[in-house]
């Protein structure tokens, strides 16, 4: 490669981790008032609530209502900054740059002890969890917390294709020198030209969707130095596929 594009490359590599930090710097500096705001919010609907029952003051004057309206649009104030708590939240994990806790963990292991875990929440949405796990041990290097991260996030996903129940299929294998995680389900599908953008940050197709779950796995597998990808028929179902290295 000619010195010239490398150099241009760096520089923009360096570009991109100095923009990150700032973002990353700015989104922290949202938070410390977006906290103000919702303790003042909190603060002032309780003494409002506390005036709305002293029914007496008001009586015949209108003015409980009037307290009541804007009881409901405190209310929807601070729905919205929870949210957007929440949506910053999601950013300073997607720009989290602290080093893996890598240890030697069996990922049968892991993905039964998800499977367990999110069984509940499978059966309230009427979504069967269908396993067919490696007959044999598959030992990987992971942050086995990211990693968790990861397979919830798939599992939420499927949950949410599948607005009237469905199968939610988890397998593992071992292909060559990889160990291969596939996460399936019956849902809506999703289609070619949304398919292409799923990975990317902010991008989503569902209503209110923050588009930093996908994203934040991607950046988490490959930071293991692995892949994810996908393959979706709309109207049958969405299928993701997790490689990973295995531990020689």
């Amino acid at each position: 490669m000619p010195d010239k594009i490398k150099k241009t490359e760096n520089k923009g590599v360096e570009q991109l981790e100095v923009l990150s930090k700032l973002t990353g710097q700015l989104a922290h500096e949202i938070k410390n008032p977006l906290s103000t705001i919702k303790v003042n919010l909190k603060l002032i609907s309780e003494e409002l609530n506390e005036l709305n029952s002293v029914e007496p003051v008001y009586s015949g004057q209108g003015a409980g209502q009037k307290l009541t309206r804007a009881l409901r649009k405190i209310a929807v104030i601070q729905k919205e900054t929870d949210r957007l708590e929440q949506i910053l939240d999601s950013f300073l994990r997607y720009l989290d740059r602290d080093e893996l806790r890598l240890a030697s963990v069996d990922i049968n292991e892991l993905i039964s002890d998800m499977i367990d875990f999110f069984t509940p929440q499978a059966y309230s949405s009427s979504v069967t969890i269908r396993q067919s796990l490696y007959d044999k041990s598959l030992i990987c290097r992971v942050d086995a917390d990211m990693l968790k991260q990861v397979i919830l996030n798939l599992f939420i996903n499927a949950q949410q294709a599948m607005t009237k129940g469905g199968d939610l299929m988890v397998r593992t294998a071992q292909r060559g020198k990889d160990v291969v995680i596939q996460i399936s389900d019956t849902g809506s599908g999703i289609k070619p030209e949304e398919l292409l953008h799923i990975f990317d940050a902010y991008y989503s197709s569902r209503h209110r969707g923050m588009g930093l779950g996908l994203p934040t796995a991607k950046k988490i597998v490959e930071s293991h130095g692995g892949t994810i990808g996908v393959d979706s028929i709309p109207g049958k179902g969405t299928s993701f596929t997790i490689r990973l290295p295995i531990q020689v």
